[in-house]
């Protein structure tokens, strides 16, 4: 059962030890997913709650690692990404959903007659990142459609979608509210597959997370910083234009197309990525949570501090939090 949890309307955060110094790891360069951070710096939020807040670049070192290894208090996730590394025992909770849906979708050229249903896949070129999430996932598409979830991978990177738009691979996958958003700016057709409609379950993409021990120590500190930042994304939901600009101005010159920005906004926005309504803006649901877990843990992807499958899925609800969240 979803926690149900009244819309929340709060204009200050709770007060921590003046000027208590903690860092945010971001997940990848900045981009729309950090929105809040960004207005919550900008606006003086974070000054507000007493707290001196350095937004960490995105580094070889995962968000999650230095979460985990106390390097960093709290670190933007992606949901796949913790799940893997708190079930080798990464000391990690999360503390607040930045999305709200699954933002990913399977793409491929618009233009193709060939392609009509997953099932077509059999066979063809995936433009892959290198992870097992991604064979599991796409297999588990193609199967659910009648195929048999064998295909050929190639690992590109973010070069994925040029090679895509140029023909060398057949499909890979994106997150809709930024390279899908960028092909149409580009006018570069796609279609897609979403990955709810073959069996694969909705989830929060991207996560905040916080150091588990720290947490337990600095409940206050920990309060005022999380809800300084749903404030923040409160703010973004609410006026997308504007948070947009601040995203822009506060990246200083690392996010050189406005229109990209904006336009991603609008589609986090639209979408209903940010906010479920009737819910405060950062709620985790444990259905979501339980769900993607089982996912994983089927697809032998959980695996513990010795590489090894878990024998038994873990109980995720000691996994999350919405405690820290303002209600």
């Amino acid at each position: 059962m979803k926690h149900l949890i009244a819309t929340a309307f709060f204009c200050a955060t709770l007060p921590a030890t003046a000027q208590e110094k903690l860092s945010v790891a971001l997940d990848w360069t900045p981009n729309t997913n950090h929105v809040g951070l960004y207005v919550a710096q900008a606006k003086g939020w974070f000054e507000d709650a007493g707290l001196d807040v350095d937004i960490l670049p995105y580094t070889d070192t995962s968000s999650g690692a230095l979460v985990a290894t106390g390097i960093a208090e709290f670190g933007i996730l992606s949901a796949v990404g913790f799940h893997t590394q708190r079930a080798t025992g990464a000391d990690m909770t999360t503390v607040m959903a930045i999305v709200q849906h699954e933002t990913g979708r399977l793409v491929f050229n618009g233009e193709r007659d060939d392609i009509q249903r997953p099932a077509d896949l059999d066979g063809m070129i995936y433009a892959g990142f290198g992870s097992a999430w991604e064979e599991a996932l796409i297999s588990t598409i193609i199967r659910n459609d009648g195929g048999k979830g064998v295909f050929d991978t190639v690992t590109l990177g973010t070069s994925a979608y040029e090679a895509l738009a140029n023909g060398r691979v057949d499909f890979t996958l994106e997150i809709s509210t930024w390279e899908g958003v960028n092909s149409i700016l580009l006018d570069r057709p796609q279609r897609a597959f979403r990955y709810a409609d073959y069996g694969v379950p909705d989830q929060h993409t991207t996560l905040l997370g916080g150091n588990s021990t720290w947490l337990a120590a600095n409940p206050d500190a920990a309060r005022a910083f999380v809800q300084a930042t749903q404030r923040g994304y409160e703010f973004a939901q609410n006026n997308p234009a504007q948070a947009a600009d601040i995203l822009i101005a506060e990246t200083a010159g690392m996010l050189p197309n406005p229109a990209l920005v904006h336009a991603s906004m609008e589609a986090l926005v639209a979408g209903g990525y940010l906010q479920e309504p009737g819910e405060p803006i950062g709620l985790i649901d444990d259905e979501k949570m339980e769900s993607i877990n089982r996912f994983l843990f089927d697809a032998n992807i959980l695996r513990d501090k010795n590489s090894q499958p878990l024998d038994t899925i873990p109980d995720v609800s000691t996994w999350f939090t919405n405690d820290y969240l303002a209600h």
